[in-house]
């Protein structure tokens, strides 16, 4: 059984809209990170005088990793607050990767400072380089706030481990999603000891003063944009689930009814982290994208079950509570800049896809939709698709296996014979990634600039 779900008039006027591409603010914001990154090692320059011996030299460089740790560990939660101008504009799978990026520079620099910083005291001590661990034991005891600092560095090594591919590859996603919320908890208990055992920040007073802004400044946003913000718009918009429909086999769709959802600000081609308030899936928050426009009274998700929470969603029971939080991602039309568009899915990533079918402005001819699924049978949705195409004048392509298992061909060349002038598009593509990654380099032979290859992933 398939669902027919239209976006009704709002979805009608999208496809009408003027072409208006937005640039991403990435570049500035990068420029802003390595200046500020520049003011904290020119914060330690200046309150460094020559040092003639060893351990200073040690305990400097100890200063200026941990300057640096205290610096960018702001900047990791700050990439958790989910701030919008960042997940609208920038997009939620970059700002993902710079969030992990960010990670581990952190973590190697806190080691390093952990390490250097008790090395240098170590020497200052009569001690031997052996003699680290017996000095971090009497610095931790003796210092103010080091004991905090101690249970910090060991939650974020921790937090690190299980941020390791292959290990979290092994450990279900919930559990790494909530490991990894005690990033705040690290940040909080190693902030202090930066302030009472900093000298910087003992002998520069408006260096205190930024920091405790910097991250004062954080925090608000954290405590706004996780917390409050998504209060405000579940006590608003009082979501529950109307129904649940097989699309396909192991694909479904869940109908998610509510007040003025309109006014949620979503736009096709984003998402939202999920909650469904029903036993055994209270704890568990999932990104599904949007398959269809939103609607004032209905939004829905399409789901392909790949784990225990998609493949449980099918038991929801029309009335469950649902907790939202976004719209999340950057996979919109603002994206656009060219007349012509090709949205490419794999699989299940079409759901985005088959949001941005129905709404992305354009005339007769401008859109089209290339599918890739195992079989015929997984082409979810595709009556929906059809009629779309119909309706806009669109092209609707698919590439299926053959009856022996062989994969269709979606190689540059291929491309340019089915769209000759596929040079002249913007694509937007969903998928599995070693198949957006094909699909990708296949673009890219095919003449599409990089900058018109817009692409997101949501497993973050």
């Amino acid at each position: 059984m398939t669902t027919t779900l239209a976006g009704g008039r709002a979805a009608r006027r999208q496809t009408m809209r003027r072409i208006r591409p937005r640039r991403s603010p990435a570049v500035p914001l990068l420029l802003a990170v390595a200046a500020g990154a520049a003011g904290v090692v020119w914060l330690w320059w200046m309150n460094t005088p020559s040092i003639p011996d060893t351990d200073g030299k040690i305990l400097n460089a100890g200063r200026i990793t941990g300057l640096l740790a205290g610096y960018l560990m702001a900047l990791v939660v700050l990439q958790m607050a989910r701030v919008p101008a960042l997940e609208r504009r920038v997009g939620s799978d970059r700002v993902a990767r710079w969030h992990a990026m960010s990670g581990r520079y952190t973590l190697c620099l806190v080691i390093a400072h952990v390490f250097l910083t008790m090395w240098g005291y170590a020497l200052q001590s009569g001690r031997s380089l052996g003699g680290i661990v017996q000095q971090t034991i009497s610095s931790v005891n003796e210092l103010p706030d080091m004991g905090k600092a101690a249970i910090g560095t060991g939650l974020l090594v921790v937090i690190g481990l299980v941020s390791i591919g292959p290990v979290r590859r092994l450990m279900p996603y919930d559990t790494w999603y909530h490991v990894h919320l005690f990033t705040y908890a690290a940040v909080f208990l190693t902030f202090w000891h930066q302030i009472t055992t900093g000298n910087d920040f003992a002998v520069e007073p408006a260096a205190k003063t930024f920091w405790y802004a910097l991250y004062g400044a954080v925090t608000a946003l954290v405590v706004w944009y996780r917390i409050l913000t998504p209060i405000r718009l579940n006590l608003r918009h009082k979501m529950r689930v109307e129904a649940v429909i097989e699309e396909s086999p192991g694909i479904v769709s869940v109908l998610i009814g509510g007040k003025k959802l309109h006014r949620m600000g979503a736009e096709a081609g984003q998402f939202f982290r999920w909650r469904f308030l029903a036993p055994g899936m209270r704890f568990s928050s999932h990104p599904y994208s949007l398959s269809a426009a939103p609607r004032p009274d209905l939004l829905r998700i399409t789901v392909k079950a790949i784990g225990d929470h998609s493949a449980r969603l099918r038991e929801l029971e029309p009335g469950t509570r649902v907790w939202a939080e976004g719209p999340y991602g950057a996979l919109t039309a603002s994206r656009r800049s060219q007349g012509k568009v090709l949205l490419v899915a794999g699989g299940v990533g079409i759901t985005p896809m088959r949001a941005l079918f129905e709404t992305l402005p354009g005339a007769a001819g401008d859109i089209t939709l290339l599918y890739r699924a195992n079989s015929t049978e997984d082409l979810a949705l595709w009556d929906e698709l059809a009629k779309i195409a119909d309706e806009r004048g669109a092209r609707l392509m698919y590439a299926v296996n053959s009856p022996d298992g062989e994969r269709p061909d979606i190689s540059a060349d291929s491309l340019k014979r089915k769209i000759a002038d596929i040079d002249r598009h913007d694509v937007f593509m969903c998928g599995p990634p070693g198949f957006a990654q094909s699909v990708y380099e296949a673009l890219r032979g095919a003449g599409v600039p990089a900058r018109r290859i817009h692409h997101e992933s949501f497993e973050m």
